[in-house]
């Protein structure tokens, strides 16, 4: 079935959907893993974006339970150069194509994505739609120019829990003040503004209970559940674009040990007094070269952000710059001098990537002792 890619500068690429028929729009990004597309697809950090990989070969390996990071597929289309439609794996239970359409989400083949990437990356990332009902290159323009974009939008409240549950060896499970978490030392509350479900595990695995919070939870309660530290979340958007959360971490700066994560880093800096800023297209993909500026090694991270800190606004007598982008230099860790808060900008927890950057839940396990 044809289906044509628009995007708001009035670039249109072709296609053919694997999926079946629909139309939608989001921000249109790469992603330059060459594996771990479940997990992306799964990733909440994704609403509101339509991903290309740069990749040729997707599906190869089929879709199974155990490496979803959330509830559902959360992208809003996938596109790829070219879908495999008979995987071959042992752990595999099913397609990419079974996936997708089980959540109503349109996969997309035969774009050429090396032109597609090549142009997001002169341009810049941007609105686009993807449609299999509308061919009229002028009238997809027309709608991806309308359509709502990223910046100042609040993304977390379509992703966040509704109710709060804690973490169990059988994955989440509805409750509050830690009953049933799975058993350990460290009382953690996570504040869910997109969470992947690996950074619960790697919590709990270090002797954590977990007690995941939706985003407007307030500091009252958060402080109410007597937690040993605080973790943010990564998530979706434009993270000056969430009402109330900034109010919240400041109120729990200083109370317990604080661990953010990609935009949970960004709120933290946002709370710190600091701006953010949208990159050009952003980071995504498994192989972001980071430095530690506090041991001088280098990690190969996992990544997926549009937004980042804007370190010249950020006090140096109060907040010190940990990480650096070895790609960009921009800002990839900091940390408060005077509060038991840090964060970085990537995703240390992999699911897909690599574990270089693991050490840091021991650094969020050891601030709590």
């Amino acid at each position: 079935m044809k289906a044509c890619i628009a995007l708001e500068d009035g670039t249109v690429f072709e296609g053919v959907s694997f999926t079946g028929r629909g139309e939608t729009t989001g921000e249109i990004v790469f992603n330059t893993g060459m594996s771990g597309y479940q997990e992306l697809l799964s990733d909440p950090s994704y609403k509101g974006q339509i991903v290309a990989m740069t990749y040729p070969l997707i599906g190869n390996y089929g879709i199974n339970e155990e490496d979803m990071e959330s509830g559902r597929v959360q992208v809003e289309a996938f596109i790829a150069r070219e879908y495999c439609p008979f995987p071959s794996n042992y752990r595999s239970t099913g397609t990419l194509a079974e996936l997708l359409q089980k959540y109503g989400v349109l996969g997309i083949e035969g774009v050429d994505t090396r032109a597609l990437t090549r142009h997001i990356r002169t341009v810049g990332a941007m609105k686009g739609i993807v449609s299999t009902e509308d061919l009229d290159h002028a009238s997809l323009v027309a709608k991806a120019k309308k359509s709502p974009g990223l910046v100042g939008r609040d993304l977390v409240r379509e992703v966040t829990c509704p109710e709060p549950y804690v973490w169990t060896d059988r994955g989440p499970q509805p409750g509050t003040a830690f009953a049933g978490a799975t058993p350990g030392p460290y009382k953690v509350v996570a504040i869910d503004y997109g969470l992947k479900y690996n950074q619960l595990r790697l919590l709990a695995e270090r002797g954590c209970q977990v007690q995941v919070v939706p985003c407007h939870t307030d500091a009252d309660t958060i402080l109410g559940l007597n937690p040993d530290g605080i973790f943010l979340s990564n998530g979706p958007g434009d993270p000056a674009g969430i009402p109330g959360v900034i109010d919240t971490i400041r109120a729990l700066l200083g109370k317990k040990p604080i661990f953010g994560i990609c935009l949970g880093n960004q709120l933290l800096g946002l709370a710190y007094g600091g701006k953010t800023y949208k990159l050009k297209f952003g980071h995504r993909g498994i192989n972001q070269p980071v430095k530690d500026l506090t041991t001088g090694k280098v990690e190969i991270t996992s990544q997926n952000h549009g937004f980042c800190l804007d370190m010249a606004t950020l006090d140096p007598t109060e907040v010190e710059l940990t990480h650096i982008n070895l790609n960009d230099d921009s800002v990839e860790g900091i940390r408060h001098r005077r509060f038991p808060a840090f964060s970085v900008q990537y995703h240390p927890e992999n699911a897909p990537g690599p574990h270089d950057a693991i050490y840091l839940f021991d650094r969020f396990v050891d601030a709590m002792k």
